[in-house]
């Protein structure tokens, strides 16, 4: 099977760039499930159900989110009611919605996705490993599952790489996000897992994550805020990894994918 992952969506251009290559990078390279993480997808915080549904008429399976994922209020309804929106699995239990879930690919195969969030260098929240390690262990790949996908929201590559190592032999590809810079750590574990630590975002990347830079770079420099920040929205990239899956679920190929606008192009397969 062959599955797409495309990181965090940024702003007006990120929905763009999706828009306009997804469909043609699905068609091409025959891609059986796509997830797109979309956190950050309605003016770089949280996504609007209209932005969730353009992301889905684009070619994405599911949408996962992350620290961001309920900024935009309407998101507590429309996670309630829609099964192809995740939160992480590891946010209080108060949550609406839901963290893990089966979905299945255009090929008729089962695909356990889980969106689970990091806890270095973030907000408190419950163990993700625990979470995790349920979810994985309710839907055993080669019993329950064809594939296996965990999307860590995480700010430390240390964690990510915890998070990999635990899941190796037991998932098909655990990959990073919320960073929004593609990492070049892509590998297969001794245990048949694919890990990437970043899987970047989609945006213009003539910012800085995603923002125009003029702010950032005053903050960085005096301390002090003097404006909002804004979503740049100039030429949009899409990264991601795309990873080929062999009939006991576990990864036979792993790469990045980077195309459009100002950063290095990387295709797969």
């Amino acid at each position: 099977m062959r599955i797409l992952f495309l990181g965090d969506v940024m702003g007006r251009c990120g929905r763009d760039g999706v828009q306009r290559y997804l469909p043609q990078l699905r068609r091409d390279y025959n891609f059986d499930f796509v997830i797109v993480n979309g956190e950050n997808a309605s003016h770089g915080r949280g996504i609007t159900e209209k932005h969730y549904r353009e992301l889905l008429d684009a070619g994405a399976d599911v949408i996962t989110l992350g620290d961001h994922a309920f900024d935009q209020k309407e998101t507590l309804s429309t996670i309630a009611r829609e099964d192809t929106m995740l939160r992480p699995i590891n946010m209080s239990d108060a949550a609406p919605g839901r963290g893990a879930m089966m979905y299945e690919s255009q090929g008729g195969q089962r695909v356990l996705v889980i969106n689970a969030l990091g806890r270095v260098f973030m907000n408190p929240i419950n163990d993700p490993f625990a979470a995790v390690d349920d979810a994985l262990n309710a839907c055993p790949m080669g019993d329950v599952a064809d594939a296996a996908i965990v999307d860590f929201h995480a700010e430390a590559t240390s964690e990510m790489q915890g998070m990999g190592h635990f899941c190796d032999g037991r998932a098909s590809l655990v990959v990073g996000t919320h960073t929004h810079i593609p990492t070049a750590d892509h590998r297969i574990l001794s245990g048949g897992t694919a890990i990437m630590s970043d899987a970047g975002m989609c945006g213009d990347y003539d910012s800085v994550i995603g923002m125009q830079a003029e702010e950032p770079v005053n903050r960085f420099v005096t301390g002090m805020p003097k404006e909002r920040f804004t979503p740049a929205e100039g030429n949009p990239s899409v990264c991601g990894v795309a990873i080929e899956t062999g009939a006991d679920g576990l990864c036979t190929y792993v790469a990045p994918l980077r195309i459009g606008g100002s950063i290095s192009e990387a295709l797969p397969f």
